[in-house]
């Protein structure tokens, strides 16, 4: 085990009881769904090119990782319980986390002030740490498999 993985299994444990009083399910989780690519199609230029890039490091997570569409964006999955999601608006894109309230944030990248979620707001041409990005993506994924595991 890693140090970083040592780390996400401590701070995921000690945060466990307050944040996952029940973990939050989604039905209709596929291996593939033909709805996201529909999405990604009528999401193209700079901003489409952004979420898919990022959804698609979701995708490479595990193979355990399932996917769709919920509330019309694209939400990755272990078996039927979401660990992320990306969204495209008119300026930006949000890669977001379920429990994103809970994960290790040592770049300071993570938005939002909700009890659980939490968002990584990403802009053409603005410069965003993508080993930091890439390093939430791997710990929001850890993360859900210790919960679905351990409860």
């Amino acid at each position: 085990m890693t140090k970083f993985e040592n780390s996400l299994r401590i701070h995921s444990r000690a945060l466990n009881a307050a944040t996952n009083p029940e973990l939050l399910r989604f039905d209709g989780a596929v291996g593939r769904d033909p709805a996201i690519e529909a999405w990604m199609k009528t999401h193209d230029g700079k901003l489409g090119a952004i979420a898919h890039q990022w959804f698609e490091a979701m995708r490479k997570c595990g193979d355990e990782v399932r996917e769709l569409l919920h509330d019309g964006c694209p939400v990755a999955c272990l078996g039927d319980a979401p660990f992320g999601y990306v969204n495209v608006f008119t300026s930006h894109v949000n890669v977001g986390f379920f429990h994103g309230a809970a994960l290790p944030d040592p770049a300071h990248l993570l938005q939002g002030t909700g009890r659980f979620m939490r968002h990584v707001k990403l802009r053409p041409g603005q410069a965003t740490s993508a080993r930091a990005l890439s390093e939430l993506i791997e710990a929001a994924y850890a993360d859900i498999k210790e919960r679905v595991e351990h409860g």
